[in-house]
């Protein structure tokens, strides 16, 4: 063999090596070293190889500072979650971003019994069961136990709404569903969660008369129930996964899903990512085009935001306090406001001296400048709120029309006929406050308020701030009285688009989580009439005198609204979306240009 022919050779698999050597690498330029003639000497030379052209996965990047809380749809009970929770699983229907309406899911349609006590839901029989591995990245279809496809069925909602009734569970949410569905409440509070007998659980008023047919039997005729049919707490669940791992079958490797994304990684506290899920019935796979979403855990706020300048994530949860002028100047094609239809109040406790008294509660509120709040605290990023549920909700009354007004003067009276002129006598009470930069604006606005409206010497407001889990613990309805703080930040956004689930599912005086320990009164009378009311004006009447109630002028005064939350945003522009005001965002029907996003430079 001559010398040329031996290069000829060699050139061949020079060439051949890059070829694989780009596939391998995913079409990375690859540097390597050839011997090639040159005026007849071999000369080592350094070249770069052209690799092919090779797709890039449409990936939406985003950040959260916590890691998910669960993954589990019976225990979300938190917006990470249950974002999480919508996109890894079909819920029984859904509801249009734009519209609210409730539309089909995994149920096809449904009819109610003339007593409006029983709903049929017709279930679709073609949405597998699903397992990810995230090793080999593949995803394949669940076998039963005689090697037949799983689908979802009717029994797999059974299971997943008698295990939201269990206590043993832990869901937030099942005190919501509980008085609703036949015999919940009996088994969620029974004596001995331990030892529930099993002709209780038998007994909630769920079954599924064939697979595709699942029907549900309500206490009494919740005119709102089918509002609520797309909550994540009621959804279907893989009974024999969860059986056989317990708490454990949510983690990644051990996950069965039925949703449009499945888990490919979660690495708790740092990263993790959903990726399309190939099995989804092709007219289930919604209107985006997003194949993978990588969330990246990082220690606060601007330090996502940073990621968002850097183009490193696609959209944000906000913008922090410090950067929002400068972002609206620099930035104005992206910044989108959102109302999140989460309404912020301070509360207290009722059955806590001084607040056991009402005037008390209602001088603190008419003391309060919401209006100022808003500019001041929000930098304009809501609007002001004189009662509880906002506009967008059914039986919410007009933004303006029910509540109490700022009136530092009648705040005065108020104090006075209460027995503390001039907050004289006022006894020291704590206010706390979740973690937080704007949390700490918030409470110390509110102290100032106070101390110039009422004439409460600041150091009788103790101001204290803790986690948002801290907080909720020590304010919950089964905290000794004499632990909990006199007042705390908190609020409320909605599960369904239906006053109950303001007035009903907060404040009701019989619901067992309602931390306020309101007593019953006539309150609570028109709260129980207006979820049996089918008439939905009279409904909406009905609400309207609960809110006047409550916040008006002579109202018990559970707590201040203050306001209504359109928080600013960060969003690039080759993202297009619909933001979801109720459960998780549907990243399903989110759009991404990647190739604008590939071509940023910061």
């Amino acid at each position: 063999m001559s010398k040329n022919r031996t290069i000829g050779a060699l050139s061949l698999i020079i060439v051949l090596s890059m070829a694989l050597a780009a596939c391998g690498s995913g079409g990375a330029a690859e540097t390597i070293v050839v011997t090639r003639m040159v005026d007849g000497e071999a000369v080592e030379v350094v070249v770069t190889a052209t690799p092919e052209p090779v797709d890039v996965p449409v990936t939406l990047n985003r950040y959260s500072t916590t890691d998910i809380p669960t993954l589990d749809p019976q225990t979300g009970e938190d917006e990470v979650s249950i974002t999480h929770i919508e996109n890894l699983f079909v819920q029984l229907t859904n509801y249009d971003l734009v519209t609210a309406e409730i539309m089909p899911e995994a149920a096809t349609d449904w009819s109610v019994s003339e007593d409006g006590l029983t709903y049929t839901f017709n279930l679709r029989t073609d949405i597998p069961w699903v397992y990810h591995n995230p090793v080999t990245g593949e995803t394949t279809q669940v076998l039963d136990a005689d090697g037949n496809p799983r689908f979802v069925t009717a029994e797999d909602f059974v299971y997943g709404i008698r295990r939201a009734c269990d206590a043993n569970t832990g869901g937030y949410y099942s005190s919501v569903i509980a008085p609703l569905i036949q015999g919940c409440a009996d088994v969620l509070y029974y004596e001995d969660a331990a030892n529930v007998p099993a002709e209780l659980v038998e007994a909630i008023g769920v079954s599924a008369p064939s697979p595709d047919t699942l029907t549900v039997e309500l206490e009494f005729p919740a005119s709102y129930f089918l509002a609520m049919t797309p909550m994540w707490t009621i959804a279907a669940t893989p009974s024999w996964t969860i059986e056989e791992l317990g708490s454990e079958w949510i983690e990644a490797g051990n996950i069965v899903t039925n949703g449009r994304y499945v888990l490919g990684e979660w690495i708790h506290g740092v990263r993790w990512m959903m990726t399309r899920n190939p099995l989804m019935p092709a007219d289930m796979y919604g209107t985006g085009n997003i194949e993978h979403i990588v969330y990246d855990v990082v220690p606060e706020a601007s330090t996502g935001y940073a990621l968002w300048l850097n183009g490193e994530i696609d959209t944000a949860d906000g913008i922090p306090d410090a950067e929002l002028e400068a972002h609206l100047e620099q930035f104005p094609d992206e910044a989108e406001k959102v109302p999140t239809l989460g309404v912020f109040y301070i509360a207290f406790a009722s059955d806590k001296p001084p607040f056991d008294d009402e005037l008390v509660r209602r001088a603190f509120a008419a003391a309060y400048d919401k209006e100022t709040h808003v500019i001041v605290v929000e930098q304009d990023q809501g609007l002001p709120m004189i009662h509880f549920a906002p506009p967008g909700i059914f039986g919410a009354p007009r933004i303006d029309e029910v509540g109490m007004a700022y009136n530092p003067e009648n705040a005065r009276e108020l104090l006075a006929e209460a027995g503390y002129p001039n907050c004289e006598g006022f006894p020291q009470v704590t206010l706390i406050g979740y973690s937080g930069t704007h949390t700490q604006n918030w409470i110390e606005y509110a102290q100032a308020q106070w101390s110039d409206n009422l004439g409460c010497d600041p150091s009788l407001i103790q101001i204290e701030q803790m986690s948002f889990a801290d907080l909720l613990n020590a304010t919950a309805a089964d905290q000794p009285v004499e632990e909990r703080p006199h007042m705390w930040t908190l609020g409320w956004g909605p599960d369904y688009a239906d006053e109950n689930n303001w007035v009903g599912d907060v404040l009701w005086c019989q619901n067992p989580g309602q931390r306020f320990q309101r007593e019953c009164s006539e309150v609570d009378d028109l709260i129980e009439e207006a979820r049996l009311e089918p008439d939905q004006s009279r409904r909406a009447e009905l609400y309207a005198q609960i809110e006047e109630l409550l916040f008006g002028e002579e109202g018990e005064m559970p707590f201040i609204p203050i306001y209504l939350e359109i928080a600013y945003q960060p969003i690039h522009t080759w993202l297009d979306r619909v933001y979801a005001l109720f459960g998780g965002q549907q990243y399903y029907n989110w759009t991404l240009d990647m190739d604008a996003k590939l071509s940023y430079q910061p």
